[in-house]
């Protein structure tokens, strides 16, 4: 098996705040950054020495052509994604608080990504991956959603890890049930679910973690990624359980630091040797040492703004 990543979903313009505090109709400038969390995770993966490949569709726009190239400069391979007149690349304004926190606002009405189809999703791009990483961004009632499964199809075939970060975005959906839905629909394929404190009950409808691990193993999942922003990182399979503190840091920007978290965690269960077949008995010290490096990893992202330009590479090991 290889050290390959596999990302498919949105990859998008951030548009980062000159000034944190205040309000978007208050922020003085916005400066573009490359983003969309599964881009992110491909390049946290390649920034660490791995293989990375990501899906999806682009604007044959000014837009479109920067993300081509950054992603390709961050080491990502970018061979399999189309441009199309059809639509134009995702944009996502971002205002931040005083702590860092990120507001959005999404142009993606729709965009080039949303438009991705199963037909589009090339079986070689999977052959040969450690593992395939999705987000329920791009799981709305649009052909990129048709196009994960069929992603997710491939990926079992080759024996791929299968890793979901819900990410919840719930301006970009009309419906909060139907992302809900959605997410619940799709956690039955996951060997690893990342989920954050924010997100637990929305999700499951339990009021902590631990209540709700039963149910995310009665559904399949072998892993959990439980991210508690400043309170560290938690993680679970059945049979063992590893806490770890975050950093303490000063904190500029955390746009990014979700994926941070789980593009280093998956990184890390490569290097110590965690597969599709062991990952269910992965112990306690194992989980301790991955989620350790991902803690540190978020921390020193956070203390940088945007996503890609903040994730240090190999000089982190």
């Amino acid at each position: 098996m290889s050290n390959k990543l596999v990302a498919i979903g949105e990859a998008l313009i951030d548009f980062i705040p000159s000034n944190k505090g205040c309000s978007f109709d208050e922020v003085e400038s916005f400066s573009p950054k490359v983003g969309g969390a599964p881009a992110n995770v491909c390049a946290v993966f390649a920034k660490l020495g791995g293989s990375a490949v990501m899906l999806t569709q682009l604007g044959n726009d000014p837009f479109g052509h920067k993300i081509v190239r950054e992603l390709s400069d961050a080491g990502i391979d970018t061979s399999y994604i189309p441009m199309t007149d059809e639509a134009n690349t995702a944009l996502a304004f971002v205002s931040l608080d005083k702590d860092g926190d990120r507001t959005f606002s999404f142009y993606r009405k729709p965009s080039a990504d949303m438009l991705y189809s199963c037909e589009q999703v090339p079986k070689s791009a999977i052959d040969g991956a450690y593992a395939l990483h999705f987000c329920s961004v791009s799981l709305g009632d649009f052909p990129m959603k048709e196009a994960h499964r069929r992603a997710i199809e491939y990926a079992k075939a080759a024996g791929a890890l299968i890793s979901f970060d819900p990410n919840l975005r719930f301006m970009l959906w009309d419906d909060k049930g139907a992302l809900r839905k959605a997410v619940l629909e799709f956690i039955p394929y996951a060997d690893v679910l990342k989920v954050s404190d924010e997100e637990v009950e929305f999700i499951t409808g339990c009021g902590t973690i631990e209540e709700a691990l039963p149910l995310l193993w009665d559904k399949g999942v072998s892993l959990v990624l439980y991210t508690c922003g400043k309170d560290g990182m938690r993680a679970y399979t059945r049979k063992a359980c590893a806490s770890v503190a975050a950093p303490q840091v000063e904190v500029v920007d955390t746009t990014g630091a979700g994926d941070a978290s789980i593009g280093s965690f998956l990184w890390k269960l490569e290097q110590l040797g965690v597969n599709k077949d062991n990952i269910g008995g992965t112990g306690e010290d194992i989980l301790r040492e991955a989620a350790g490096f991902a803690a540190k990893y978020c921390s020193l992202s956070i203390q940088r703004k945007g996503a890609i330009p903040s994730y240090p590479g190999t000089e982190i090991l």
